[in-house]
């Protein structure tokens, strides 16, 4: 698993670990089910981590440098980041949500005075007949302040609008910031520039958004990813944060509705991922991962273009919550079609591997030798579990067969990764020859999150006997010695 919990921090010892904040072990709440929480990802902010570059203005998911300074889409990350957004949903309250511009005439009374439209622009209410509302139509020249809409909150920072321009133009967002209180600007303009910052200025393309689409972004996450913005693989540190949203400011033709400002927009980001994945798919059914990969000493480095079986199990998982949540078919036929790698070895671009002529695995990473990492196998497991459960008999046949037989192999090879004293990663000791490849307690304590979640839904004893021994390691515990 490459995107962990709350990594970043350096190689922590085992002992100082053990009581770290990143390593908690979760209560299983309830039986595990395909459209509740998944696992313990309400606790995950994706888009903290310093890997994370930014949140694309074009693509509303997050752009990863977890192995490369310039950034990619990475699918394990657009899943988690979609899969936290849906648990939080179903966990916190309902966020309040301030409307600012509506462009009808029973909220005009207490708004109309918050428009400023300086010489040489002009605003006006029309009637949009793909909408079926009123929307403001703004007609701003490039040489102009813009005109802009004031907002003044100070208690949230997720802003969202519909928007459709008619020629090129941008929509920017002034925030008033606790750098010596200093005036920052976020640009969100109609080109494919990812990212850009300069002086007190950041700037996201969104696309050219000539048709109506609905614009959502988190101002402290895109104050902070500018602010912070580095050459290096990981974004700098920075304490700035937003104090007050002032104003929002548009320039060129276009129309605008629907301006609020919440304290969360969980859905919003959890579709983000999920239109991700549908979009990005391959004709193989698989999200390619785009970079090159070398899991150590001994393997063969994976060409850009790979596939991971917890990249398709996470991405399963989040499809399946989507097509339950609306029912759309194409969020099931892309889930459906995620099962393909899982059927083909890894030298025919699969991610299958089979331990000692018996076993069927689905490798995290498909290398060269078989690497066999534990907690990627058992996402790509629940991924297949969520299928199987929502697509019915028949079209989950599939999805079902390839659980069970994975789920054969994690009870057989399971104690393979016990030390006595702790978890291993993979299995490199044995198909190398190497040193064990020792799970750090964050990983340990995902181990146990895992086998907590599937002791759930599968009533074989050894798991939740696992679950008891290894929660034991981290309290010091240890196996009997001769």
């Amino acid at each position: 698993m490459t995107s962990t919990p709350l990594k970043g921090g350096g190689k922590a010892t085992r002992s100082s670990c053990r009581s770290a904040g990143y390593s908690k072990v979760y209560t299983q709440r309830a039986p595990y089910h395909p459209d509740g929480v998944f696992m313990s990802f309400e606790g995950y902010n994706v888009e903290v981590r310093d890997r994370v570059k930014c949140i694309s203005g074009v693509e509303g998911v997050p752009l990863s440098t977890q192995w490369g300074p310039q950034g990619y889409f990475y699918p394990i990350q657009i899943a988690q980041y979609g899969l936290s957004h849906y648990s939080k949903n179903l966990t916190e309250k309902p966020p309040h949500v301030e409307v600012y511009e509506t462009a009808e005439e029973k909220d005009r009374a207490s708004r109309s005075a918050e428009w400023t439209v300086p010489k040489g622009c002009s605003l006006s209410t029309v009637s949009d007949r793909a909408k079926f509302t009123s929307v403001k139509q703004f007609i701003a020249p490039d040489n102009t302040e813009g005109i802009s809409l004031q907002l003044g909150n100070t208690r949230d920072f997720i802003i969202s609008f519909d928007l459709k321009f008619i020629t090129n133009g941008s929509v920017s967002v002034v925030l008033e910031t606790t750098e010596k209180n200093q005036l920052f600007t976020v640009h969100y303009v109609s080109n494919n520039q990812l990212i850009a910052f300069k002086d007190r200025d950041i700037y996201y393309g969104i696309g050219p958004r000539t048709s109506w689409s609905t614009l959502t972004r988190d101002l402290v996450t895109d104050l902070r990813k500018g602010v912070g913005l580095s050459n290096t693989k990981a974004v700098k540190q920075t304490k700035i944060m937003p104090k007050r949203v002032v104003r929002l400011v548009a320039k060129g033709r276009g129309f605008l509705d629907n301006v609020t400002i919440s304290a969360t927009a969980h859905m919003a980001a959890f579709f983000a991922a999920s239109n991700w994945l549908v979009r990005n798919q391959d004709e193989r059914g698989g999200w390619p991962i785009m970079v090159t990969r070398k899991l150590g000493e001994g393997f063969k480095s994976l060409d850009p273009g790979w596939y991971s079986a917890m990249a398709q199990g996470q991405a399963i998982s989040t499809l399946v919550r989507a097509y339950l949540l609306t029912k759309d078919h194409a969020f099931l036929s892309s889930a459906l079609r995620a099962t393909a790698p899982y059927k083909l070895p890894s030298e025919q671009r699969g991610v299958k591997a089979v331990f000692m002529n018996r076993h069927d695995w689905y490798e995290e990473y498909p290398t060269s030798p078989s690497s066999f990492v534990l907690n990627g196998f058992m996402y790509s497991l629940i991924g297949l579990y969520d299928l199987k459960e929502t697509a019915g008999e028949k079209l989950g046949k599939e999805a079902r067969v390839l659980y069970e037989r994975g789920m054969e192999s994690l009870k057989a090879m399971l104690p393979l990764y016990d030390t006595g004293s702790g978890t291993i990663y993979d299995l490199r000791h044995f198909m190398l020859g190497t040193a064990p490849n020792l799970a750090r307690w964050d990983y340990h304590t995902t181990h146990i999150n895992q086998l907590q979640l599937l002791s759930t839904i599968d009533e074989s004893p050894i798991f939740k006997e696992f679950v008891k021994r290894w929660k034991s390691y981290l309290r010091g515990g240890r196996a009997k010695h001769n």
